[in-house]
């Protein structure tokens, strides 16, 4: 992590790990991407490295971002898909040259173009929003139970019931005030 910038939230699904680049949207909203450095940072640490951002790919990836949380949103809650954020996503998704390859141990990792290379790594990212919303991989697409956070999540857990996007801090945020609120209710009654 770069000194002075909150640590990526970081997932196992590529486009629902991009939306948590602006985290707690419901609360103090903390953006993880705030300059086009931290953009390539994060592209970085996800597998789709790029030498430099400019200003506009990084609006352009923060409106890919929230675009893919609005579609996200609708499918968890069996809404419609907003057009114009569908348009986005599909947009993204064909600007980009991303080839997929395949690694000697077996492994699929995503190779640029070294024209546009922001661009390509956002329309894998919207390529893999467009498989998790389309209902092509096995799994749910879900919402935060956090009422700050409500981020759109990926459910992959045997049983589909999974509450938070990340235990580690929504899960064990909401635990750790259901337990002093517990505290403070026998205290009193025992006063």
């Amino acid at each position: 992590m770069r000194a002075g910038f909150p640590d990526f939230r970081l997932g196992t699904v590529l486009a629902t790990s991009f939306t948590g680049t602006l985290s707690e949207r419901h609360g103090d909203a903390v953006e993880r991407i705030p300059t086009p450095q931290r953009l390539v940072d994060w592209l970085t640490v996800s597998g789709l490295a790029v030498d430099s951002c400019t200003a506009a790919q990084l609006d352009l990836a923060r409106e890919l971002r929230e675009s893919i949380h609005a579609a996200a949103t609708a499918a968890a809650i069996k809404d419609a898909l907003p057009a114009s954020v569908v348009q986005v996503i599909n947009d993204c998704s064909a600007q980009g040259r991303a080839a997929a390859i395949l690694t000697a141990k077996g492994k699929r990792q995503w190779r640029l173009s070294s024209a546009s290379c922001v661009e390509d790594a956002l329309s894998v990212i919207a390529a893999d929003a467009i498989s998790i919303i389309a209902g092509e991989r096995d799994g749910k697409l879900a919402l935060c139970a956090s009422p700050t956070c409500r981020a759109a999540f990926f459910d992959t857990s045997q049983s589909r019931t999974r509450k938070w996007c990340d235990m580690n801090t929504c899960g064990n945020r909401q635990k750790k005030a259901r337990f002093h609120a517990n505290q403070r209710k026998n205290s009193r009654t025992s006063e």
